[in-house]
């Protein structure tokens, strides 16, 4: 049986995300709602890439168990259990937790993309509607901000990727489109080396550097928001660069090691975000 993440594992995964989940200097209140979905969507990828057994049965038996907070039953996960008053209090919508729920479950049966846009749909799925839960916690949903918030999002899933392609690999799942793995001439069997070829490593450039062209083209949201909102979503942007230039100093080789984001970078990213929100 399955061991889901105690306490004390889930901070330390919320520790290692590239980006600061909830700044210690947001409101009690508005970081508790951050954790709060945080520690649903952690709960969620961590079942469809961690569980042992049954995962399809695992993810649908917590899809079953995540609609009681929205149908006004009493959830049995302890992490739905305390989702509910951040449901209630921000008027979440359902949808983007079920759309993390499905891109999960694609995790179980698709294993690679041939294309770039192939992977853009399961992006749609799998990092949009975390983005669209941090809109709704700071009331600053519209269309325009939806429409950055799935391109930061969407951004920064890309980079996390490309950072993890060994361990990707590893877990039989190859997230580079087979179309850009034919243009730089990557096999799959590239992918397992200690470390990557030339082709490989200019690929990696390649995505990381058109992830970072569309992080940039999302990254006017931070001035379209205020006050915590601003400080927050500019903190994500943030450490999508900072993901980003990670990668670079590593020579683009993330098979020789997972490049790890350095939380000055985040900084120096985050104050360049805020100034130029000014």
């Amino acid at each position: 049986m399955w061991s889901p993440p105690a306490e004390a594992r889930l901070r330390e995964k919320e520790r290692a995300e590239n980006f600061p989940v909830a700044l210690k200097v947001l409101p009690r209140r508005l970081r508790g709602h951050l954790v709060a979905v945080y520690d649903v969507v952690r709960w969620i990828d961590d079942l469809g890439d961690e569980a042992a057994g049954d995962r399809t049965a695992l993810l649908t038996a917590f899809a079953a168990d995540l609609a009681t907070v929205w149908d006004g039953g009493e959830p049995r996960s302890a992490v739905l259990r305390r989702l509910v008053p951040t449901v209630a209090e921000c008027r979440l919508d359902r949808q983007p937790f079920d759309d993390l729920v499905q891109a999960n479950l694609r995790d179980q049966t698709v294993t690679s993309y041939r294309t770039y846009q192939d992977l853009l749909g399961y992006c749609a799925l799998s990092a949009a509607p975390v983005g669209q839960m941090v809109l709704a916690i700071f009331d600053a949903r519209s269309a325009e901000n939806n429409l950055l918030s799935d391109r930061v999002c969407t951004a920064l899933q890309l980079l996390e990727h490309w950072q993890d392609v060994a361990e990707d690999r590893a877990a039989g799942r190859v997230y580079l489109p087979q179309e850009d793995l034919d243009t730089y001439a990557v096999t799959h069997a590239d992918l397992d080396q200690p470390r990557g070829t030339p082709e490989f490593r200019r690929l990696i450039q390649f995505q990381t550097e058109r992830a970072v062209r569309l992080l940039e083209s999302g990254a006017p949201l931070v001035g379209r928001l205020h006050g915590w909102a601003r400080l927050a979503v500019g903190g994500y942007v943030a450490g999508g660069f900072a993901a980003a230039r990670s990668i670079q100093a590593a020579g683009w080789d993330v098979l020789a090691g997972t490049p790890k984001t350095r939380r000055t970078d985040v900084v120096r990213q985050l104050f360049r975000q805020l100034r130029s929100a000014a």
